[in-house]
This record gives structure tokens, C-alpha cells and sequence, in this order.
């Protein structure tokens, strides 16, 4: 199979390759084809598949699992929870930054932009890739589940000591997919304004993603991202 969408980093290419040519697949990227000629779709072709080209397979340590990108003008970037700098920092990522500084002292930044994460092997991928344009939802149980389904499962079977974060009902259905003998999984509430405040707060999840992977052996992550770009973010 050919075409733009499957234009993706070497090493996740040469796991995934025999995705590609599933059914499903080909009727996805007709899908695509097809949404793309009539409407807006987030995020940009380019930046579809930035959680992949940020974070190499090899180099993953920390997998965040999201749902769906965002579905308003330039907030989709290709990594979930994610926003470009310059764009206001969405609510359930300003709870995710509240939890960082009470968990870790983490200093909150004016910008919502996670790209320092993936270059550090947090893999930030949602389960469906692409959304219509101010239409949430609309991209779901079109084979993307089934695409990001394969990528749990091979990580989980051949990776070793990975911290997966799954927040909210939806990434806690991926618990099933992942290989507990081998990696961590963190559960807690979405971090959204409406479930932030079950368990997400005092989740301590950043600081137990690093104390597991230095058990491991492992460098963690330094949380902290870049500050005060003197950009004009609203």
C-alpha cells in the first residue's frame, strides 16, 4: 500500500508494516482520502504522525494514552493532551500541569507544548489519529482503534520496563493489551475538568514513572519544559 498516511518514522514503520496492508487499514486511509477532500481534518497530514517521528520505538520509555486530538483550529499537533506554542493551553492539560507542580515541583509554564516529553521517550498517542474539523468524535471506530490497539500490544510485548499512564475510562480499557510482568501501569481519572478531581489529583504519577524507571536502571524524565518563550499565547 502507497499514500501520504502512512508516512512514518523508519522503526515504527518497520514494526507496523504489516498493518498497513490490513483491510482495515486500506479502508481507513479511503476514509481519510475522502474526509480530507471535503472537510477540515486536524491534525495537518504533516503532523499526523509527530508522536512517531518525536519518539523512535526504541526510545520509548513512558506511554501517555489519549483518545481524540483536538478538534479546534491549530490545537492538534499530533501528540496527545498537546497544543503548539502560541495556542492556549487546553483545560485538561493545565489539570495535568497542576498535578506536575504538587507532585514534583514542576514550574508551569505559559505554553502547552509537550515536544520536550517525546524527545525524552514519553510517547504521547491518541486512539484515533485524526479528527473532522469542530467535530469531536467523528474520526472514531473507523480502524484507528485497531491501528493504535497493535502499537500497545507490540511495545508491550517487545519493549521492557515501560511506564503506560492511563487516564480516564477509555485508555483503562488498554489495560488488557499490556503485559503487567514486564512494564508499570498507573490508572487515575481523566484529567478533564469533569474527572480531574476523582483521581487524577494526587495521583503522584510523574513522580512514580520515575522512581519505577530508575529501578529499572533506566534516566528518567525531566519533567520540566521550556519557560517564558515570550510568546503571545492569548
Amino acid at each position: 500500500m502507497t499514500g501520504q498516511i502512512v508516512k512514518i518514522e523508519k522503526s515504527w514503520y518497520n514494526k507496523l508494516a504489516v498493518e498497513f496492508e490490513k483491510d482495515y487499514f486500506i479502508k481507513l486511509n479511503d476514509f481519510l482520502t475522502e474526509e480530507r477532500a471535503q472537510y477540515e481534518v486536524f491534525p495537518p497530514v504533516a503532523r499526523m504522525f509527530s508522536a512517531f517521528d518525536l519518539t523512535p520505538f526504541d526510545e520509548v520509555k513512558v506511554v501517555i494514552i489519549g483518545q481524540d486530538p483536538y478538534h479546534g483550529e491549530g490545537q492538534a499537533h499530533g501528540l496527545c493532551f498537546s497544543v503548539p506554542f502560541g495556542v492556549k493551553i487546553p483545560p485538561s492539560l493545565v489539570n495535568i500541569y497542576k498535578e506536575l507542580n504538587a507532585d514534583v515541583g514542576f514550574e508551569i509554564p505559559k505554553h502547552g507544548n509537550l515536544e520536550t516529553w517525546a524527545n525524552q521517550g514519553v510517547f504521547l498517542i491518541n486512539a484515533t489519529l485524526s479528527v473532522r474539523a469542530h467535530t469531536p468524535g467523528s474520526h472514531q471506530k473507523k480502524g484507528w482503534e485497531n491501528f493504535t490497539d497493535s502499537i500497545i500490544s507490540v511495545l508491550s510485548k517487545e519493549q521492557n520496563n515501560l511506564a503506560f499512564l492511563l487516564w480516564g475510562n477509555y485508555a483503562k480499557t488498554k489495560e488488557s493489551l499490556i503485559d503487567q510482568t514486564k512494564h508499570l501501569v498507573l490508572k487515575a481519572s481523566h484529567p478533564s475538568p469533569l474527572g480531574a478531581y476523582k483521581s487524577f489529583f494526587g495521583c503522584r504519577h510523574f513522580s512514580k514513572t520515575n522512581e519505577y524507571l530508575k529501578s529499572k536502571g533506566v534516566e528518567v524524565i525531566n519533567w520540566n519544559l521550556p519557560k517564558d518563550l515570550d510568546l503571545k499565547l492569548f
